[in-house]
């Protein structure tokens, strides 16, 4: 993983926080809206990942009403304007590990990846609609 502690990220933005907004189409759209106004005009700085991004892709392509140029355009301001941490095979190793550790839970690689990356930079918050970051011992923003 590419990520320096020096980054002064304090929040990470999970899938939902990026698609949530875009589609609104989920029950908790408008909150999720709200907040993500509320973070953009804070100046707050974000990370995310590469996985994030790619399942945001896959998301925004098959579930949104935005034409292909505008859903890169939006992706390119995220990636203009966020940290992006890019998932090297350690963190991937790692993430999988965490997957076989808790096996009972229903999280994707991308959750694990993500709560592998929060670790490592200290994070606490993650804008997501994902109960699986409480799981995982993270606040859910907004809660």
């Amino acid at each position: 993983m590419r990520a320096s502690r020096q980054t002064p990220v304090t929040l990470f933005v999970d899938t939902s926080g990026w698609a949530a907004p875009v589609l609104r189409n989920t029950p908790n759209y408008e909150e999720m809206a709200t907040f993500a106004q509320r973070v953009a005009s804070s100046a707050r700085p974000l990370v995310t990942t590469n996985y994030v991004l790619t399942e945001v892709v896959a998301l925004l392509t098959s579930r949104s009403r935005l034409t292909r140029p505008m859903m890169l355009q939006f992706l390119q301001q995220i990636r203009q304007t966020v940290y992006v941490v890019h998932i090297d095979r350690q963190a991937d190793l790692e993430a999988w590990t965490l997957l076989d550790q808790y096996a009972d839970k229903n999280w994707s690689l991308v959750d694990a990846v993500s709560f592998v990356v929060m670790r490592q930079l200290g994070l606490q918050e993650a804008f997501t609609s994902d109960q699986h970051f409480v799981q995982a011992g993270f606040a859910r923003v907004p809660s």
